[in-house]
């Protein structure tokens, strides 16, 4: 599970535990990876990796791990994400970069690193997270948008390409929630030096702060994760 140490991937990473699974959870901060992973119960089988999913070798090395860990990998859940707002001709490219490079690369990544492990053990799924603005086209959000959008269409991709080739013992399903509460409002956090969203004026900075506080109180109003995580594993169980 990647982004796993907090929000959805937390959840998600509970509730196949409660499945009697083992698990390798992913995330780029370290302290709050390693904060998650010991407030785990007591008695689960889980490898904590640091990994920038936007970095190919680094999802590649996270599959490796868990080859070495526990053999093999039967779920992938390609969750990872971050966040920012604003007009769309005021995100510089290393915004673009950075919200594409998680969102939407992380996903591309993961699925290369990990479809033919389960295509050659004929069975495996593939869980990639996308949002409802895969969907939609909320106003503020078009870096956001238009990863989740790529996301939803290379999920059922995916499903097309492993149906035509016969790979039919590997599933695909991609999750697009709506408001939940996570912290992906707060993405910013983990924004790569160097990457600083453009300058603006007053005016500018007071509506994206407004925007941001609208998307926050979405957040704060939204289902618990342990709901999503409960959909997410009966939509492995039922592909």
């Amino acid at each position: 599970v990647t982004g796993g140490a907090s929000g959805i991937g937390l959840a998600m990473t509970r509730a196949f535990l409660d499945e009697g699974m083992k698990g390798v959870v992913a995330d780029i901060e370290a302290d709050v990876l390693a904060a998650a992973v010991a407030d785990l119960p007591e008695g689960s089988e889980v490898e904590a990796v640091v990994c920038d999913v936007a970095d190919a070798a680094q999802v590649d090395a996270l599959r490796d791990r868990a080859v070495e860990r526990f053999g093999t990998a039967h779920v992938i859940c390609n969750n990872a994400g971050v966040s920012a707002g604003g007009p769309v001709w005021e995100h510089t490219d290393e915004d673009w970069q950075w919200v594409l490079g998680v969102n939407l690369w992380g996903v591309i990544h993961g699925i290369r690193a990990f479809t033919p492990l389960f295509i050659a053990q004929g069975e495996g799924h593939i869980v990639n997270t996308a949002s409802m603005a895969g969907l939609t086209s909320m106003p503020f959000s078009s870096m956001y948008n238009v990863s989740k959008h790529g996301v939803v269409t290379l999920s059922e991709t995916l499903f097309a390409d492993l149906a035509m080739t016969g790979a039919a013992g590997v599933g695909v399903s991609v999750l697009c929630p709506g408001g939940v509460q996570t912290r992906i409002h707060e993405a910013g956090r983990n924004r790569p030096e160097g990457s600083a969203a453009a300058e603006v004026d007053e005016e500018r900075a007071a509506m994206r702060a407004g925007f941001a506080d609208y998307i926050g109180s979405l957040i704060a109003s939204g289902v618990e994760p342990a709901e999503v995580a409960a959909l997410v594993g009966a939509a492995v169980r039922t592909r």
